[in-house]
């Protein structure tokens, strides 16, 4: 685990570190590999049953969902591959389908250890749907589960019986109108994930201002329109109602800000939600988790909001890079996924106590460096409610064989999203392992073998808390559709552009004692932040360790995805006696990175360096 000293903060009420708890890793079950991607390779010499194989590739083969209110039952995206031509009836094991698995060891009555929902379904009973299908969530009745922006029914029949048949499944999309006159297919949904109320759901949209993509969080009531008279689809589908822009661009005071009583001192306020991505939410319905404005520099964390009275408070705090979340059915816990543990981030955000000024820059290129490309560097972690504090750092649930193709092999990447099971005694996630071009030619990385069934590149698993005892699933009332601290949304609105400080120099004054000078300069057209220095003055939060040093950042946007930052940073932090604690220094000529916030392959020029604890961590090569 990466090295990281956490400033020194007032006594805290929360409990001590839980203790280390046994966890038993299971691979569950998957249709057979197919050979190949080509037509009427899944003989029935690969599958007896004729019910499909799925591809062997890393990409898109397989992507897991969430447990059926049974226990005993998750759903999963699965790319089906090698089917015959039609008419032969094993033909409809073909592309993306989505799919049960059995968790417990029992099989579906054909005698196979899944079955396929959507295989076959007719085409009248999936209308207009959309093409975006990711993190399939079960509804509570068992019956249906939404997926991307759909949701699929099988109406009065339960999802895991002989009586729900893909010829019964219906599959319907879920539509955002976004037009004052209610035409179109409406807006752009990303990430959506269902409120435990079952009547609501949290999505993302992009948008782009000023030539710069930004994102948003948003909550809404899912209804369902049976015969839509506006908007496209005009057929059966969800409509979004009473939406609400998770952001008050009215308020002034976000998390940086200047001072209303008096504009030359900049303030930072970790108790502003700022929701950048939207995650999810807590399983009893009262708070948003996602991804804001750091705490710190450069540390890309989870927080949940209060969706009513908005009061923040912050999930985790290790430097490293954390996103897909869930929380255990009584909130006491969640996993996450995260790249502790791979020293992918610790470059540039090991130095803790920075307070978060440069992040004004640097928030979308430090948090694309998480990937390469398609490969996560995430593990999944089990923390409980009060999160990171002194050596505690969560449990990686699959620590152990790290040999090739073992439960802990890190070459094996979870794939967003971790989901509990109903009753807290396990949790399922999914796996891809490392492949070219993240790996191989000329990434000094070789691609490893897989030992997977077929040399299949995915993997769906389960972690069993032995040692936990069944907890109850709390049924959530359906919550209001207002947020307070949000702003309604009627068709037609424009996106936001997010308030910054303006250009000028700021002083921003250490909780504890000390000092830092900023200059924040917006670029030609005053339509951003373009670049922000700060220097600090024995700079301290805590009244025990000092910040000293400077650090500068500029960027520039070469297209709505592509950004490039010039950093330069010589920082130290020290004890009162002087004893050096951390260091973040870049080389002579700075440190420039490159990156595509979609793509995610790393480019950079330069060098930058973080010392803590005695302890070294550079940046990674290029292209890896």
């Amino acid at each position: 685990m990466s090295t990281f000293l956490r400033p020194a903060q007032a006594a805290s009420t929360d409990p001590p570190a839980p203790a280390a708890e046994r966890i038993r890793v299971r691979h569950l079950p998957l249709p057979p590999t197919a050979p190949s991607e080509k037509a009427g390779s899944c003989t029935p010499a690969v599958n007896p049953n004729h019910t499909g194989c799925i591809s062997a590739d890393w990409a898109d083969a397989l992507q897991g969902g969430g447990y059926l209110p049974d226990g005993r039952t998750v759903t999963a995206l699965v790319t089906f591959a090698g089917a015959p031509a039609a008419p032969d009836p094993a033909s409809v094991y073909s592309g993306q389908q989505l799919v049960l698995v059995r968790t417990d060891g029992t099989r579906f009555p054909n005698g196979d250890a899944w079955k396929c929902l959507t295989c076959g379904t007719p085409a009248a009973n999936k209308q207009g749907i959309n093409p975006y299908t990711s993190y399939p969530q079960p509804f509570a009745d068992g019956r249906r589960v939404l997926y991307g922006s759909n949701i699929l029914d099988c109406g009065p029949y339960k999802l895991a019986s002989a009586a729900c048949t893909p010829a019964r499944v219906h599959i319907y999309p879920i539509r955002w109108n976004t037009k004052t006159d209610g035409s179109g297919p409406g807006g752009p949904l990303r990430e959506l994930r269902l409120h435990p109320d079952q009547v609501h759901i949290g999505f993302n949209s992009t948008s782009v201002t000023a030539g710069r993509l930004d994102q948003y969080g948003y909550f809404a009531r899912l209804r369902f329109n049976p015969a839509p008279a506006t908007g496209t689809p005009r057929t059966p589908r969800y409509d979004l109602e009473k939406v609400t822009l998770l952001f008050d661009p009215s308020v002034t005071e976000q998390p940086v800000h200047a001072d209303p009583g008096n504009p030359s001192k900049l303030v930072y306020d970790s108790s502003v939600p700022s929701v950048g991505e939207l995650r999810g939410f807590t399983k009893d319905g009262k708070e948003v988790i996602y991804v804001g404005h750091p705490a710190e520099s450069s540390n890309m964390d989870l927080f949940a909001a209060d969706l009513t009275t908005g009061q923040v408070r912050r999930m985790t705090a290790h430097p490293e890079y954390t996103d897909p979340v869930d929380s255990s059915p009584d909130d006491r816990w969640i996993v996450a996924l995260d790249t502790r543990g791979s020293d992918r981030s610790m470059f540039v955000s090991g130095m803790t106590g920075i307070p978060p000024i440069t992040d004004l820059v640097t928030t979308s290129a430090v948090s694309s460096v998480r990937n390469n490309g398609q490969r996560r560097f995430f593990q999944p972690y089990l923390i409980d409610r009060y999160g990171d504090r002194g050596s505690y750092q969560g449990q990686q649930l699959n620590a152990g064989d790290t040999s090739p193709g073992g439960i802990g092999d890190p070459n094996w990447n979870a794939g967003a999203d971790p989901r509990w099971s109903p009753d807290g005694t396990a949790i399922t996630y999914w796996q891809r392992l490392v492949s070219a071009p993240s790996c191989g030619g000329a990434n000094p990385l070789p691609c490893p073998q897989s030992t997977e069934p077929g040399g299949r590149r995915t993997r769906l698993m389960v972690a069993d808390l032995v040692d936990r005892k069944p907890v109850r699933t709390r049924p959530v009332k359906p919550v209001s559709d207002e947020v307070p601290w949000g702003t309604p949304y009627t068709a037609g609105d424009p996106a936001p552009q997010r308030p910054y400080p303006a250009q000028g120099t700021y002083s921003l004054r250490g909780r504890a004692s000390g000092s830092a000078t900023v200059d924040i300069v917006w670029d030609d057209a005053k339509t951003a932040v373009k670049t922000v220095s700060v220097r600090y003055q024995r700079y301290s939060d805590d009244g025990r360790t000092f910040l000293n040093g400077s650090e500068r950042v500029t960027r520039t946007v070469s297209s709505t995805t592509l950004n490039t930052v010039d950093w330069y940073s010589d920082l130290t932090r020290t004890t009162r006696s002087g004893k050096v604690l951390a260091t973040k220094k870049t080389g002579a000529d700075g440190f420039h990175l490159t990156i595509d916030l979609w793509e995610t392959v790393f480019q950079a020029t330069g060098t930058l360096t973080t010392t803590v604890g005695g302890r070294t961590y550079t940046q990674p090569a290029n292209g890896t």
